[in-house]
């Protein structure tokens, strides 16, 4: 399975959201955004983009590595909020590959039942 596209989607008033493809047609999705600069962490993202076209979206940790490392400011908000919402996306498609939710790749099952938050705002 190789990474074949990134594709951003802006959504006003502030958000970023971000669909990665594979050519076995497992598709992922992450929030990369910094509140505010949803036009500057998407820059990031398509300079991450160009490294992670056609790789094996399975090798997360691997991937992760070579994107922090590589960045020239390694720890940014910007740079870190690129990076989180690739995590996100090849955490999907590696759950959707396997036919498994994420949270059993990422140690299984706490709790029934969990505190959830929301906000909705606009500009």
């Amino acid at each position: 399975m190789k990474i074949i596209s990134l594709t951003t989607y802006i959504v006003p008033p502030r958000w970023l959201f971000l669909k990665i493809e594979t050519d076995a047609g497992v598709t992922g999705w992450g929030e990369p955004v910094v509140e505010g600069r949803a036009l500057t962490v998407e820059a990031a993202v398509k300079e991450l983009g160009d490294y992670l076209i056609g790789k094996d979206p399975r090798l997360i940790e691997d991937h992760w590595t070579v994107m922090h490392r590589g960045g020239f400011y390694r720890g940014g908000p910007i740079l870190m909020s690129a990076i989180a919402g690739i995590d996100q996306a090849l955490w999907d498609i590696k759950g959707k590959a396997l036919g498994v939710p994420v949270h059993e790749l990422l140690g299984g099952k706490l709790r029934d039942t969990i505190k959830v938050y929301s906000w909705i705002g606009g500009d």
